[in-house]
């Protein structure tokens, strides 16, 4: 059996005296969609920060491509080929589109203009919307053309594994349903993505597989298909009875 790509293992994570992530495991594999559900504070996003290296566990372990990531520095991270589109987008807003873009390029010195320009086709040809803005300056854009934006800049990087935390958040819902529409596309091409979200039906109807958190910890797991049909989950995410 393949090494998961992404591999978690029993991390603490503390904001001074809060225990924000109390004994968290969990791994993914190779072209899965794996997503992370749960209510505000639940922990999700200190997750992710913490698989990125922006927080450090105080105990507990995470690897990536069977690599420890402890004490990397986070654009080593990305170097390495692990991605975050991070929550509210962090777009540079006095920036263009296109240059948003090739600052999502930073890390792959090597590449040349024309690999860079070999991956803002294939980013624009994901985002037919962003060819169309790429003079306009990124604080002009729409919520939706933003995260857009965001998730363009994360695969500029050519990510193994890409994260995104909270993507749907402040959309409407028409623009909910196209970035998740997006999400499946990518993942049809080849990507393997790691989703944190609050939309628990949208994620879990794209999601290969699901961990539910409460307060830090996983409570449930299972495929996507399982957790949808699951009474209790239904009826504490999915505004079931």
């Amino acid at each position: 059996m393949t090494e998961p790509i992404l591999k978690v293992e029993d991390i603490h994570v503390y904001y001074g005296s809060i225990h924000a992530v109390k004994g968290i495991s969990f791994d993914v594999n190779e072209g899965e969609i794996v997503t992370l559900i749960g209510a505000n504070g639940a922990g999700k996003s200190t997750t992710l920060n913490t698989i990125s290296c922006l927080l450090h566990p105080r105990t507990g372990k995470v690897s990536f491509l069977g690599q420890p990531l402890a004490k990397t520095p986070p654009h080593k991270v990305v170097e390495r080929g692990l991605a975050q589109v991070p929550e509210g987008r962090r777009i540079f807003l006095q920036m263009t589109v296109q240059e948003n873009l090739e600052m999502g390029a930073y890390t792959l010195v090597n590449r040349g203009a024309s690999g860079v320009a070999q991956d803002l086709e294939m980013v624009y040809d994901f985002f037919p919307r962003l060819r169309e803005r790429r003079r306009q300056v990124a604080g002009t854009l729409s919520g939706g053309e933003q995260q857009m934006l965001a998730m363009g800049r994360a695969l500029m990087s050519r990510p193994k594994l890409l994260m995104l935390d909270e993507p749907s958040m402040g959309l409407a819902p028409i623009l909910v349903e196209q970035i998740f529409e997006i999400i499946e596309n990518l993942h049809k091409k080849g990507s393997t993505i790691l989703l944190v979200e609050q939309n628990a039906q949208m994620a879990l109807s794209i999601a290969s597989r699901g961990y539910v958190l409460e307060t830090g910890k996983i409570v449930t797991t299972g495929t996507g298909k399982e957790l949808l049909a699951s009474p209790a989950i239904k009826k504490a995410y999915l505004g079931g009875d």
